[in-house]
């Protein structure tokens, strides 16, 4: 078997699983199901599962290492002469514009579940907070310096993208139209990277 064809069956198989798992979870509620469970509605050994999942809330938040990676990846790539808010305010627009759920709105069935699972909500702020200082430790990496400087700088950052992910579950849960709510989060993502931007627009530019 060739490797493109293993990884694609590899993928398949993580998918179907994590299909499974969403559709107990959003008829049961997170908590009221197991892993054996899902192991059972998706024909595969409870091992298969954790081997894909090692975590429970894995199955819920299996874009959770791109999530964490995505802001320090956005600086990592800025082009030369843009400053590290800028290509954040670049690679959001281009985002929302291309419909990325790690963005916003999430669905209304995901955003559903997380708030009526303290697992799920405690996780989901867990992944913003290594998300937070992924990018803290990628600018420590590029100045030579790791303070609260820099820390704060990340935060501020990371704020725009924790709110507005929060204000597009908010608005599909009200039933707003999801187009809708996708141009609101763009407007409201460029009034907040304009507000940052006497301070930070200057901020790491590329050479």
């Amino acid at each position: 078997m060739t490797t493109g064809l293993r990884e694609r069956r590899k993928q398949e198989a993580r998918q179907a699983i994590s299909g499974s798992a969403m559709a107990l979870f959003t008829a049961r509620g997170f908590d009221e199901v197991t892993i054996s469970q899902v192991a059972d509605a998706a024909g595969v050994s409870k091992m298969t599962v954790t081997n894909y999942f090692p975590r429970k809330d894995d199955l819920v938040f299996d874009r959770a290492e791109a999530t964490v990676r995505s802001l320090a990846s956005a600086a990592a790539a800025r082009a030369p002469g843009e400053s590290l808010l800028a290509a954040l305010r670049r690679d959001y627009a281009e985002r929302i514009a291309a419909g990325d759920v790690a963005l916003g709105p999430p669905t209304a069935a995901f955003a559903r579940l997380v708030r009526d699972s303290h697992v799920l909500t405690s996780r989901g702020r867990e992944i913003e907070d290594l998300r937070e200082r992924a990018l803290g430790d990628a600018i420590a990496a590029e100045t030579g310096t790791d303070d609260s400087q820099q820390r704060i700088v990340a935060a501020q950052l990371a704020s725009v993208h924790r709110v507005l992910f929060a204000e597009g579950a908010r608005r599909i849960l009200a039933d707003e139209p999801l187009a809708e709510i996708r141009q609101v989060l763009a407007a409201a993502a460029r009034r907040a990277f304009d507000l940052l931007e006497p301070s930070l627009g200057g901020y790491l530019i590329r050479d």
